[in-house]
């Protein structure tokens, strides 16, 4: 792509009103003041597509440079052209009434080529144990299962041959395990309607408890949690409560986030934390493994579905990853990598080539293998109608700087561009400065920056616009590392 030179106060992507007010933020980042780890922000449901030797579509290349942490195994139908056959104990285990401790009575051959494929691209799996959802008006396989304890010994075996051989199988080492998903999307008195499960709610928390008893007695070692929250905190509540009450092991809590805007996201996690520590589960990890972009379910879905694939679904994928950073969440799992799916806004429907939301996930790793997060204060004046700036930054140790700036404008009316003064409150810039723009009419562009004398770089960005800057910072504490000073 061809380099864009900017001077301290040039722009991209000029959108400007003049009937709008100009809009300007200051980000301001101070090196010497270390917050902690970058947190894994990057991971996603599913995995890479292969091509085939039939043909050459294929993203396998782009997700692995996608760094992608973890990969989590749900809705994971087709990723293994398997026809349904992947990852669901009704899958892996087709016949409920056989025998659990034979061998011949599972089949994880799509399965295998499903991990095989997430493992080859450096991704580690999180498993999902239940079932894929079932929109259709008919339901086969998300009723409680007849034998909850069979259920939780048919998973142990599922996880023996993952990491332990059994079966012809692997030892891959996954560490998360994760039961069910989305038990909470029905009230109890629209059962009949669920897509996720068939039961009661007083089914599923001694389903759950039984299951993780077992697990985690068997695999002390291993991570087991759950119950992969649809979005009822009410439930949530009576849920941890229940469990807690008979002594269930909780290693983490799974809960999801379909938005328009990222409020919801920074009010929802201090929910779900509170919940946890105020029933004894302050270590267990709070781990939001489905999020995206929803407007909203009815009028303004087929809005939402196209936009996901835009500049706006990339720049509120970057909001949100610098949100997270910020709130009492400890890992992000966007979803969903599947291509040629609706909630795919990192692949290309028909080619398969990387869309806005992949490069926010993509200077996410860069920001990840920085390491150090130091504090980024935003101040913005004169913006309205929804836009709003966020930043992330983080920095080795040795002197190299990342920053994630984004402009995300939750308004389809906004249009003027928003001056960001980028500004160094320690240290001072060393040699080349380089951003990577992604907007409407950019995807990770190379612009060149040029810092003035007062440790100061300016530049404008679009509504729903995001840019990845790295360079070199000497001075104060620039490559420091342990607790702040």
């Amino acid at each position: 792509m061809k380099y864009l030179m900017l001077s301290a106060a040039a722009t991209f992507l000029i959108a400007a009103n003049a009937a709008e007010p100009a809009a300007t933020a200051l980000v301001s980042v101070d090196v010497a003041k270390e917050i902690g780890p970058v947190k894994l922000m990057n991971a996603v449901n599913n995995g890479p597509v292969a091509a085939r030797s039939d043909q050459s579509r294929g993203n396998f290349a782009d997700f692995r440079a996608l760094r992608v942490p973890y990969a989590r195994t749900h809705d994971s139908i087709n990723q293994a052209t398997s026809n349904g056959h992947t990852v669901d104990i009704s899958a892996v285990f087709p016949d409920f009434s056989a025998d659990e401790n034979d061998p011949a009575n599972y089949d994880f051959v799509y399965t295998d080529a499903f991990l095989k494929t997430i493992v080859a691209a450096g991704t580690k799996p999180f498993f999902r144990l239940g079932q894929t959802i079932e929109n259709g008006i008919k339901k086969y396989h998300v009723f409680p299962p007849a034998d909850f304890a069979k259920w939780a010994r048919i998973c142990e075996h599922v996880i023996l041959h993952c990491n332990e051989g059994w079966c012809g199988g692997h030892r891959w080492g996954i560490e998360y395990w994760e039961i069910w998903n989305e038990a909470d999307a029905q009230p109890d008195e629209r059962r009949a309607e669920s897509c996720q499960w068939q039961g009661t709610k007083a089914e599923f928390f001694a389903f759950y408890e039984t299951v993780a008893k077992h697990l985690k007695g068997r695999f002390p070692e291993l991570k087991i949690g759950g119950p992969a929250l649809g979005f009822r905190m009410d439930w949530a509540e009576e849920f941890v409560k229940w469990q807690r009450e008979r002594g269930t092991p909780i290693d983490f809590f799974s809960w999801h986030v379909y938005s328009g805007g990222v409020p919801r996201l920074e009010s929802q996690s201090r929910d779900v934390r509170r919940i946890l520590d105020e029933n004894g589960y302050s270590t267990a990890e709070s781990i939001l493994d489905e999020w995206n972009y929803i407007k909203n379910w009815t009028t303004d879905f087929p809005y939402s579905a196209r936009a996901i694939s835009t500049h706006e679904g990339g720049a509120f994928t970057a909001a949100f990853l610098c949100a997270a950073q910020n709130s009492p969440v400890d890992m992000l799992m966007y979803y969903d990598a599947r291509p040629a799916t609706v909630f795919n806004g990192l692949f290309d429907f028909y080619t398969f080539a990387p869309l806005p939301a992949y490069y926010a996930l993509f200077s996410w790793a860069d920001l990840r293998e920085l390491g150090m997060q130091v504090e980024a204060r935003v101040e913005s004046a004169g913006s309205k109608g929804g836009s709003s700036v966020r930043a992330v930054a983080a920095k080795d140790a040795n002197g190299a700087l990342g920053v994630m700036i984004v402009r995300y404008c939750d308004n389809r009316n906004v249009t003027a561009s928003e001056t960001v003064t980028l500004r160094l409150a320690s240290g001072r810039f060393s040699g080349r400065v380089r951003g990577y723009v992604t907007d409407e009419n950019h995807l990770h562009s190379p612009v060149h920056l040029f810092p003035s004398d007062d440790r100061t770089a300016t530049f404008t960005l679009a509504p729903n616009a995001f840019i990845y800057i790295e360079m070199t910072v000497e001075g104060r504490q620039a490559g420091a590392t342990g607790s702040p000073q």
